[in-house]
């Protein structure tokens, strides 16, 4: 039952952190491209590389803090289903560049996002 509570407080601020960054980058951008996501889908891809790395094998090596971190607020902070409605939407409406872009944007700066991640946390 504990792990139940530390995955869903996680997953509360997650779900909060996303809603809240990815609709401030939304706002600042212009264009129909879902920046808002795109810049979720990254930061969470390098928080989740750099969190493992540094906090859940150097300095918190408890499973409950992998229940919190990793699969509560990360799991809900990144937004991958979103990212598949929004891509299908852009498809739907006949923009295949921009929905191709955003395939091709996000898992290439997500997986860029994780390996710097995980290189500044071998680092310190």
């Amino acid at each position: 039952m504990d792990h139940l509570f530390l995955v869903g407080a996680g997953g509360f601020l997650g779900a909060v952190a996303r809603y809240l960054v990815s609709g401030w980058i939304s706002q600042l951008s212009p264009g129909r491209f879902p920046w808002g996501t795109f810049a979720v889908n990254v930061t969470g891809s390098f928080m989740l590389a750099f969190l493992v790395t540094v906090v859940l094998e150097r300095l918190l090596s408890g499973n409950n803090w992998r229940m919190f971190l990793g699969i509560g607020f990360l799991g809900a902070y990144t937004t991958f289903s979103t990212f598949a409605w929004e891509t299908d939407s852009l498809v739907r409406q006949g923009s295949w560049l921009l929905a191709a872009a955003n395939v091709g944007g996000n898992v290439a700066a997500a997986l860029v996002a994780a390996r710097i991640g995980l290189i500044l946390a071998r680092i310190l």
